[in-house]
């Protein structure tokens, strides 16, 4: 099914005219939401996600984190077996014995995760109700939560966004009235760092992330909290954080310069920052990114790009390529579409760039294979058969696991993209 429809954008704002929007709904070629687990697990150096699911899942989450061998992993599966599903065994007293199991192994664990890989009634198994029970049975030393990373329900970044959400409940009441500013989203401890010194420079203080390294350190929320979405996928989590009276301070996402600036920027107006101070320690590091982003002028400038739908990072993405390297949108395809969140993006990006929600995988490898893009954002199961095809592909799943957003790492986002292309040049000779 496909449809043509004005996007919206946020109720009561100024906004542009709405462009229209292509929205399909037919088979989709996503992760699904347990694969979020492989950067989380080790973002959250203290907490445990225990998948309960089927060996498939096993398999998936065994192959996913190929990469991470070198280290013990903080997840594990909970493997449903028949005989659970045909009720020949208390599922309840099953878990309850693993999750024992688990604690008594790994005594280090202070934040345990439930994860369903199917819906409740798929597994015959309420995981709320059972994280509840546990959660009693283990407080203080553990606290035990649920959320869904079903590819039913989830494409894969939306599993981090169902951990935050499950999360903010349990953030502590702030209780001193200051203002104090969350950045929601996983980032690498290295893009954290960085933009912890950009506001404690800036004068932006107290600033908390989420989530957190350490599952003590959860970050207080109250009426006088603001936060900031690093990462695009993050609906529920904002929903969640307005719910708590967190105020939202929308921007640009941080990648490349315009969009770290923009970003900064939103922290600053809110915090009181004067423009010369904001400007006085901003200039360095937007110069340093420039020069990163020099480099790779020449490789993307004119190159034309198609983004299928994976993982909502494409709109911001799109952006940055199009304004900062000069690159020719043909399609910008995203799973989901939040238009209050994107409103900043949408309006940057070219009036003819066709943008797309949701999937129809055929129609959309068709609109690709017609215009023969210069380079193809995609998820993995599509970009082996489109090199086969001749067409110079990028994972997108890549750009989740790298660092890449903030001043010190446009170059290198930059360079993730002018890669493959220089690959295909060399090839070709």
């Amino acid at each position: 099914m496909t449809q043509l429809i004005p996007s919206a954008t946020q109720s009561g704002s100024a906004a542009p005219p709405a462009r229209a929007v292509l929205r399909e709904r037919g088979q989709r070629e996503v992760f699904c939401g347990l694969t979020s687990i492989m950067w989380l697990h080790r973002k959250m150096q203290d907490a445990f996600f225990l998948i309960v699911g089927s060996r498939t899942c096993a398999h998936l989450m065994q192959s996913a984190a190929g990469v991470m061998i070198f280290a013990e992993p903080r997840f594990a599966t909970a493997i449903i077996e028949e005989r659970d599903l045909a009720g020949m065994a208390d599922m309840n007293e099953e878990l309850g014995k693993t999750v024992a199991r688990l604690l008594e192994r790994r005594p280090e664990i202070k934040l345990l995760f439930l994860v369903g890989s199917c819906p409740s009634e798929v597994i015959k198994l309420d995981l709320g109700r059972a994280a509840e029970r546990l959660s009693k049975t283990y407080a203080p030393q553990v606290r035990i939560l649920n959320y869904s990373g079903s590819g039913i329900e989830t494409t894969f970044t939306q599993g981090e966004d169902a951990c935050l959400t499950a999360l903010v409940p349990e953030l502590p009441e702030d209780t001193k009235g200051a203002t104090a500013l969350i950045v929601a989203g996983a980032l690498a401890d290295i893009v954290e760092d960085q933009f912890a010194r950009m506001f404690d420079a800036l004068g932006i203080g107290p600033v908390h992330f989420l989530p957190s390294r350490r599952a003590g350190a959860l970050p207080p929320v109250g009426p006088n909290t603001k936060f900031l979405l690093a990462q695009p996928w993050l609906r529920d989590t904002a929903r969640s954080l307005e719910a708590r009276g967190a105020v939202h301070l929308p921007a640009l996402f941080p990648y490349g310069a315009e969009g770290t600036t923009a970003w900064l920027k939103a922290a600053a107006d809110a915090f009181g920052i004067s423009p010369e101070r904001f400007h006085a320690v901003t200039e360095m590091p937007r110069a340093r990114a420039a020069r990163g982003l020099a480099r790779y002028q020449e490789t993307l400038a004119g190159k034309s790009l198609f983004c299928f739908p994976d993982s909502q990072i494409e709109v911001p993405l799109a952006r940055f390529l199009s304004r900062e390297l000069g690159m020719r949108l043909e399609e910008v395809g995203t799973p989901y579409l939040h238009a209050a969140h994107m409103a900043g993006e949408l309006a940057l990006l070219p009036a003819d760039a066709r943008i797309s929600e949701g999937q129809d995988v055929d129609l959309q490898l068709d609109r690709c294979r017609d215009v023969r893009p210069d380079i193809t954002l995609c998820g993995m199961g599509l970009a082996n058969p489109l090199e086969r095809e001749g067409l110079t592909t990028k994972w997108s799943i890549e750009l989740v696991f790298t660092p890449i957003q903030g001043y010190e790492q446009a170059g290198d986002l930059a360079e993730l993209f002018a890669r493959p292309l220089v690959r295909r040049t060399r090839l070709a000779v």
